[in-house]
């Protein structure tokens, strides 16, 4: 069942406009406009795509739900399809966490399909974005769901799949994303269940697993803690890191010591103890929390 809205609110873009996003004209055949309902400076923020098939578990949807509301709760925005199972649970938990969602429609997007999230994408159009790249009252063709998956992962620096079968589109959005040299994550799930054969295999294939939104957030150099978090759950050493690192964005173990007056060995306690618990994070010499 397909419903329709009136086109008065239909905004279009396309490249070399403000308002279209970096991170898609980056792909080899990235759209030549985009038609778009809701606030498209999200466009320019960064973007996290969550995925999985329409054939779901309690397991999968969940799941979807709590990855897909940390990672909006931390700042990103959250790119889905807006097709039943996963996709609708990746906007919810985006929705419910007061984030950010965009939904890449295989129609137009005065016409929604499937049906029944009618109510989603009217509440996306409120609160975040719809778009397509096929004129406003395009009804959906089969073979515009994998074309639009091409959007989903160019969107986003990160693919998530959270649970796919063996014949899911999820798998082509993954596909794709690798092929944009962007990466490419899936949530484990039960080895006996054909709801997880797709996503199972693509670890198998060499896509990192991640066990916790943490894991995600990791890979995007983003905080797992808020200031406010911080204040609740760091002890008092853990603070004094925490807070020099957030006055100073990065710093070397070096620096760190110095601008706290306490010994090497003291301080790499300190911070390996605070890697482990996934709140900063160390590469080329440097100890830093990012920020979404």
């Amino acid at each position: 069942m397909l419903t329709k809205r009136g086109n008065t609110d239909v905004e279009m873009i396309r490249p070399g406009m403000r308002q279209y996003p970096d991170m898609l004209r980056e792909i080899p055949d990235f759209p030549k406009q985009l038609y778009c309902k809701g606030n498209t400076e999200i466009l320019g923020k960064r973007c996290v795509a969550v995925v999985g098939s329409r054939n779901t578990t309690t397991y999968g949807r969940s799941t979807a739900v709590r990855f897909a509301g940390a990672i909006a709760e931390a700042g990103l925005t959250v790119v889905s399809g807006l097709a039943r199972g996963i996709d609708t649970c990746a906007h919810r938990g985006a929705l419910d966490a007061g984030g950010e969602t965009v939904a890449v429609l295989g129609c137009g997007v005065n016409v929604c399909y499937p049906g029944e999230n009618a109510g989603l994408k009217k509440e996306i159009e409120e609160n975040g974005l719809v778009l397509s790249e096929y004129l406003p009252d395009e009804e959906p063709k089969r073979y515009y769901f994998p074309q639009r998956n091409r959007i989903i992962s160019g969107l986003a620096e990160i693919t998530l799949v959270v649970q796919a079968g063996a014949g899911s589109g999820a798998l082509i959005t993954a596909g794709l994303a690798a092929e944009q040299g962007r990466e490419v994550c899936t949530v484990p799930g039960n080895v006996d269940s054909q709801y997880n054969m797709g996503s199972n295999k693509l670890i198998q294939e060499g896509a990192c697993a991640v066990l916790s939104p943490g894991d995600v957030l990791e890979m995007m150099g983003v905080s797992v803690l808020s200031g406010r978090q911080a204040e609740e759950l760091l002890g008092e050493s853990e603070l004094q890191v925490f807070h020099a690192l957030e006055k100073h964005g990065e710093m070397t173990l070096d620096e760190l010591c110095v601008a706290l007056g306490k010994p090497p060995a003291r301080v790499a306690g300190i911070v390996s103890v605070m890697e482990m618990k996934g709140v900063i994070f160390s590469g080329m010499g440097k100890i830093f929390i990012a920020k979404g």
